[in-house]
């Protein structure tokens, strides 16, 4: 499985999750089977407010999850419409949110738990 968290600097395992998945720098993917690590340039990051690609955002990789601060309703429909699963991120780094992701510490999201303008600390 493939596990995609936006980030602001690439620090690895120990890069922050970024508050907002359009307005990310860069991707940091995580692979389960094999517990390797890339980084992906966020191609989409000029978008409009409410018109996230996040297939162009992911520079056309395919990913099968997302843990992320905060999203767009555009972007969590467009994902899910791929069957690419986003869930809310716990505070901390990636490692931290990945233990949690396995022990089912973190909850998948849904529309109602989408970010708008500046609320939940989402960063546009």
């Amino acid at each position: 499985m493939k596990i995609c968290f936006p980030v602001e600097e690439d620090k690895g395992l120990e890069s922050e999750v970024f508050g907002h998945f359009g307005s990310a720098p860069l991707f940091v993917v995580y692979d389960t089977d094999d517990e390797s690590i890339s980084t992906i340039n966020n191609q989409d990051l000029g978008h409009v407010h409410g018109k996230c690609n996040p297939l162009k955002a992911l520079n056309g990789k395919m990913v099968d999850a997302v843990i992320v601060g905060g999203i767009g309703a555009g972007a969590i429909t467009k994902l899910n419409g791929m069957g690419i699963k986003v869930y809310k991120a716990s505070e901390g780094n990636i490692k931290i949110n990945i233990d949690l992701f396995k022990t089912s510490g973190i909850k998948e999201m849904n529309i109602e738990q989408t970010c708008g303008g500046n609320i939940g600390g989402c960063i546009h």
